[in-house]
């Protein structure tokens, strides 16, 4: 399919018919790559606990442990009326 390139404020814009958007998932995210001499466009795909992985990397760069994610309620019982 050939496609006109146009001018998008300081931009460049190609218009791309809904139906393409329809048949690979497009949806309001995408990411552009760039593969030699192509462009490459994806569906952004969310991503469960995206960015915690930096998060925690920057927490142990600043204070040598992770910061927990979740509290430890229970820290200070002693469970030993638990039956396992």
């Amino acid at each position: 399919m050939e496609a006109n390139i146009v001018k998008v404020g300081n931009s460049k814009g190609v218009i791309i018919p809904s139906k393409l958007f329809k048949l690979v998932g497009l949806k309001e995210k995408v990411n552009i790559d760039v593969q030699g001499n192509k462009i490459i466009i994806t569906p952004v795909k969310k991503i469960v606990r995206y960015g915690w992985e930096d998060m925690i990397k920057r927490e142990v760069n600043k204070t040598g442990q992770p910061k927990h994610l979740i509290p430890d309620f229970f820290k200070d019982e002693e469970n030993e009326d638990w039956t396992w």
